[in-house]
């Protein structure tokens, strides 16, 4: 083993050094520290049972994600990351076991490598998967999330809890569609990725590699994008048979795929405050990828055909003559090959049409169906809320009469009252006062003349005493005016005649 193999060996055992796993007790809520890389800081509820291990994993004294594993299937059940970019590719990859998940009396607080474990670790293997498990079969290690925790990508380690059995093809394809989604879709419309929060996870099958390690029926992903204003939520699956192509699904929906109707997200990702242009924009990205990955695949299925043909029109080259170059091939190579190369043009014509116009048939049919789906929806909500609207108010319609009749006989009662508290007020009068009341009136018209006749005589009174007075004035001022004449020595013309 030459001088950079053991370099590169030695690098992977400083990074198991620092890659530092923390396995959760029973007793402890949540994931410890790892609650940050879940939306809300709350993890998804109805995945985890008492069988499942709960793993914090940590890489160089920080937290890098979360991981609930199953060790009866020997996969993880999902992960939990948070602004991480999927990693490319890498040429080598090399994964590391968790020492107490075999052994929880173990002393090894760290991840470790295979060899190391064998004699340091008590069942080794016995709940989770080794790499011996995939040697001379037909699937590699393949992680849900590709998230690389060194920097080397030649030799790039990761935890085996975080990875799931799968083909070269389907492994490279599920790749490359996390790849285009992070950098085409998701990152770009959720700011710099930094309140982007990713869940990946796998559903068991009922096959197992070797009878240990369980084979995923379909891998999973959901985003969760918690900018204030502008977020959204999006599922993605993808099948790991037949070579289906990565669908994208409501949140809600892919809940409803998975084992016992989990929620992932809290409140599912703020669904009342979703920007759906947002969602818009990114399920236009998503369709040119799920276009990219078929085109990919009829490529693929078409290459074998064109081996083909390269290989039967090779001895009709002319540059190829069979027999070291003779006429006669010669000749057969300058009439064949035009008609060669016009059917090839043709068939690729043919194809290349053929599969636009089943795209095209493809994308009519989704948005027709999408379309279908939202009216059926739409009818559906408006039926409901029209028949609960009608439900409520016949179910309103006796309370309301049993009201109103409550409020005519208390409308009639309080007539009865009244009638009843005057009938008692008039029989408590006493008979003399109602005796009085009704001579009232004799009484008084007898009376009238009698007042007429006082108010006569007292107004003559008051006119003779009018009189009176004014008359007895005018005398007295007279008799004073005579008094004052003869005091002075005047005489009346009177006195001569001895009248006054």
């Amino acid at each position: 083993m030459g001088c950079a193999r053991w370099l590169a060996l030695g690098g992977l055992l400083a990074l198991a050094g620092l890659l530092q796993a923390r396995l959760l007790l029973p007793n402890q809520a949540g994931f410890g520290e790892c609650d940050r890389f879940f939306y809300a800081g709350t993890p998804p509820a109805g995945l985890e049972t008492e069988a499942h291990v709960r793993i914090c994993q940590r890489f160089a004294g920080a937290e890098r994600f979360a991981t609930l594993y199953s060790p009866g299937h020997r996969i993880p059940v999902f992960s939990a990351f948070r602004a991480a970019r999927p990693a490319p590719l890498s040429t080598e990859q090399r994964g590391l076991l968790e020492p107490q998940i075999d052994d929880p009396d173990s002393n090894l607080e760290e991840v470790v490598e295979e060899a190391d474990a064998v004699t340091s670790v008590n069942n080794l293997g016995s709940k989770q998967a080794l790499n011996a498990d995939y040697l001379d079969s037909n699937y590699e290690i393949g992680q849900l999330y590709p998230f690389l925790l060194s920097g080397d990508l030649q030799a790039s380690t990761f935890p085996l809890t975080n990875s799931v059995p799968m083909t070269q093809s389907f492994r490279e394809r599920w790749h490359m569609n996390l790849n285009s989604l992070m950098d085409r879709a998701l990152i770009p419309h959720c700011g710099d990725g930094k309140d982007l929060y990713i869940l990946t996870g796998a559903v068991p099958s009922d096959h197992r590699v070797k009878g240990k390690v369980t084979i995923p029926e379909f891998v999973w992903l959901a985003a969760c994008c918690d900018v204030p204003g502008g977020g959204w939520a999006m599922g993605f699956t993808k099948h790991t048979q037949g070579g289906d192509v990565i669908e994208d699904v409501l949140v809600r929906d892919l809940e409803k795929l998975l084992p016992h109707k989990p929620q992932l997200f809290r409140d599912n990702c703020g669904e009342t405050e979703q920007d759906t242009e947002k969602m818009k924009k990114i399920l236009e990205v998503v369709n040119q990828v799920q276009d990219e990955e078929r085109s990919l695949q009829s490529q693929e299925s078409m290459s074998p055909f064109a081996g083909t043909q390269s290989q039967l029109s090779a001895p009709l080259s002319p540059e190829a003559p069979e027999g070291g170059g003779s006429f006669l091939g010669k000749v057969l190579g300058f009439l064949f090959t035009p008609f060669i190369k016009l059917f090839q043009l043709i068939y690729y014509v043919v194809i290349a049409v053929l599969r636009n116009v089943v795209h095209l048939l493809w994308f009519v049919a989704k948005q027709l169906i999408n379309g279908i789906e939202s009216c059926l929806y739409r009818l559906g909500a408006a039926t409901v809320s029209y028949l609960v609207t009608i439900g409520q108010e016949l179910v309103g319609i006796p309370w309301k009469v049993l009201k109103v009749v409550g409020k005519v006989i208390r409308a009639f009662l309080r007539i009865l009252c009244c009638l009843v508290k005057a009938v008692c007020r008039a029989l408590s009068i006493p008979l003399r006062v109602l005796v009085d009341v009704a001579a009232f009136p004799v009484y008084t018209v007898g009376a009238i003349p009698i007042v007429c006749k006082d108010i006569a005589v007292g107004l003559g009174g008051t006119l003779s005493l009018l009189f009176d007075t004014a008359f007895g004035t005018m005398g007295g001022l007279l008799q004073v005016v005579f008094s004052v004449f003869k005091r002075i020595g005047y005489k009346s013309p009177f006195d001569n005649s001895g009248e006054l």
